[in-house]
């Protein structure tokens, strides 16, 4: 989410790359991230990361500084804390080219500035907290989408309101509503069996939803341009392009 979610489809598989030895200017850094985790200082720390800092969906994400700060208990636990601290900038952080560098096998994400990008990682309490927040979506939602392993993302485009959902065993569910509609009643349409494939290692993925002969194409952009939307809705009939949108990634 990125292993974490849907953090897992902006994240990269360590194992299927080499890391390249940690230069002197990065183990600065990281030296110094390592010793403010070992003292707890939160404010430190609070300054070396990039906002926002995702976390598990449906978790929000860590806006800015004073929020890291207030919410720094609920991930450093002593089990990452540990991690860190026992770790050696110059034998368990690898620069993984522009990815970035990270900590044993990708717990811990920084950029080559010095800002912390990820952390992989759940404690006890953010698994407590995603499987309530996941039963209190439940509650709110049309009773013929209310059952899931995991919500992924919702999405808008100017005519549409898509709800992407995990059932488990990489099975994924595609819902929509025109967007006026609530996500209380009923969808206009819902499709099962969705797969998703990630596209190049960047980050980008997307979802695919077959229904007769039509394909209902849920693409999520990390890495793009300038000009690049977070989302976009594409459909086909008969693999036939007859609509496209662009869509935007409504907040957790």
């Amino acid at each position: 989410m990125k292993k974490l979610v849907y953090i897992a489809l902006i994240l990269f598989s360590a194992g299927t790359v080499s890391g390249q030895e940690l230069k002197k200017e990065y183990q600065k850094f990281i030296q110094t991230f390592i010793d403010n985790v070992k003292t707890d200082k939160k404010t430190e720390i609070a300054k070396m990361i990039s906002y926002p800092l995702t976390r598990e969906n449906p978790i929000p994400s860590i806006k800015n500084k004073d929020e890291f700060v207030k919410r720094y208990s609920e991930i450093f636990d002593d089990v990452l804390k540990k991690e860190i601290t026992s770790s050696k900038a110059d034998k368990d952080w690898s620069e993984m080219g522009w990815r970035g560098i990270m900590l044993n096998r990708g717990t811990i994400w920084f950029d080559t500035d010095g800002k912390l990008t990820g952390i992989n990682y759940q404690s006890k309490f953010e698994k407590d907290l995603k499987a309530k927040l996941i039963a209190s979506q439940k509650t709110k939602l049309h009773s013929s989408i209310a059952n899931f392993k995991e919500p992924v993302y919702v999405l808008e485009t100017s005519k549409f309101r898509i709800r992407i959902d995990d059932l488990g065993n990489q099975n994924y569910r595609y819902a929509s509503w025109s967007i006026k509609k609530k996500m209380s009643e009923k969808p206009d349409l819902i499709i099962t069996n969705g797969k998703w494939t990630a596209d190049g290692s960047g980050g980008n993925s997307k979802f695919d939803f077959k229904k007769g002969n039509y394909l209902y194409e849920c693409y999520i952009i990390v890495l793009g341009t300038s000009d690049s939307p977070p989302a976009t809705l594409t459909i086909y009939e008969n693999g036939k392009e007859i609509l496209s949108q662009n869509a935007k990634i409504v907040p957790r």
